[in-house]
């Protein structure tokens, strides 16, 4: 399958067939049946069910885990598969992040044998959906020092706290929340139904102007408890639960180069079409100057991720070099999405065109999975020797 999209550097060509075909797969179901449906559920701020179920069909959930009947991808196709959902839309890209890489990543890293076969299966085929919850009101990038607490009574943990933006959890069936346990360790404890558990409470946040279409929510826990065989086995420690948020923000780097590309090839082919003074846009040079700026930008995204992904297979990837570039493919994907909107003038602004939804969601994909800022510093603690973040 020949990939249509934007490709410079012809990066396509490095792809196996199965890649391709993969990412074909992916990039059909968002435009054949995502974007035609999506923008009613964006404007009304609720989640597309159907929409987002649908990815179940599509060789893709649990992500880089094996076994379990997870995809088992390897790590250039899982990255493949973050831009062409984001590339669609940013909402169920995120839906996807959060169930495959945040919740079953977790389970699949530092969950045990028993774990996993307890609840990966059901999550692989979407019968049950994940979240992950680490954020808190007062701890988002501090987000070592949880206030969040983890108390063994007999053969249960009592969990106390609260956890803000956690996306999927008013949907979710398992909820991971990562929690300070009485000897001072950091520990993930999945919560089975949160919604009917006593002492939880969850509530969506409104009002956002970003990822409209996947629910947000406040999480309140007034003494949970849950059996001690929910701890997830090998979490102990913040360096546990940096493993995983290694994966996502790789993920999240590929979703910041999907984006862009949304925008960019929605643009080019806007400035092809729409005329003034007689002729294309597209030949002016003010629109020329605009399209080689994203052009180029995006090309640099796509160079760091395919070297991400080629870093990751033989094992060599660290947390600096998925911060460098979520750093960098953020700030990017915020400008490529401002000088696309720009290019459409006035139609730049309406959500039938796509890219005033992509636009909201670039703002979003540069404050999460660390905000652009603290990448920054990780970055600079690993280039330097010091440590600038506190």
């Amino acid at each position: 399958m020949t990939y249509p999209g934007f490709d410079f550097y012809q990066l396509n060509t490095r792809l196996s067939d199965a890649q391709r075909e993969l990412r074909g797969q992916v990039r059909s179901y968002m435009e054949q049946i995502v974007w035609p449906a999506i923008n009613p559920y964006w404007e009304r701020a609720e989640f597309p069910r159907e929409l987002a179920l649908g990815l179940k069909a599509l060789p893709i959930v649990g992500g880089m885990v094996h076994g379990y009947g997870c995809a088992a991808l390897d790590p250039l196709s899982l990255g493949l598969v973050n831009y062409e959902l984001s590339r669609g839309d940013g909402s169920i890209g995120t839906f996807f992040g959060v169930h495959s890489s945040l919740a079953m990543g977790s389970i699949g890293l530092l969950g045990s044998v028993e774990q996993c076969e307890r609840w990966l299966p059901a999550m692989a085929k979407m019968e049950k959906i994940g979240a992950f919850g680490l954020t808190e009101p007062l701890r988002g990038s501090d987000a070592s020092h949880l206030l969040t607490t983890a108390r063994r009574e007999g053969d249960f943990y009592v969990l106390n706290g609260a956890k803000r933006w956690i996306g999927n959890a008013s949907i979710a069936d398992l909820l991971v929340i990562w929690a300070k346990d009485e000897a001072g360790g950091l520990g993930g404890f999945v919560l089975e139904q949160p919604q009917d558990m006593p002492g939880v409470r969850i509530e969506d946040i409104s009002g956002k102007i970003s990822k409209r279409a996947i629910p947000n929510a406040n999480i309140t826990l007034e003494n949970v408890r849950i059996p001690l065989e929910n701890r997830l086995a090998q979490s102990h420690s913040f360096r546990d639960t940096a493993k995983v948020l290694t994966l996502t923000r790789y993920g999240v780097a590929w979703e910041a180069a999907g984006l862009a590309a949304g925008c960019f090839e929605i643009a080019l082919k806007y400035t092809q079409e729409r005329e003034q003074f007689g002729r294309p846009i597209a030949g002016f040079q003010l629109i020329q100057q605009k399209l080689v700026e994203m052009a180029a930008e995006l090309t640099q995204m796509q160079l760091v991720c395919f070297r991400l992904a080629e870093l990751m297979a033989v094992q060599q990837l660290n947390e600096s070099m998925v911060a460098m570039a979520k750093y960098n493919n953020a700030r990017k994907a915020r400008y490529i999405a401002q000088l696309a909107r720009e290019t459409l003038g006035g139609n730049g602004i309406l959500i039938d065109n796509h890219i005033a939804r992509l636009f909201t969601d670039a703002e979003a994909v540069y404050t999460y999975e660390g905000t652009n800022d603290i990448n920054l510093l990780i970055v600079g603690r690993e280039i330097t020797g010091l440590n600038a973040i506190f």
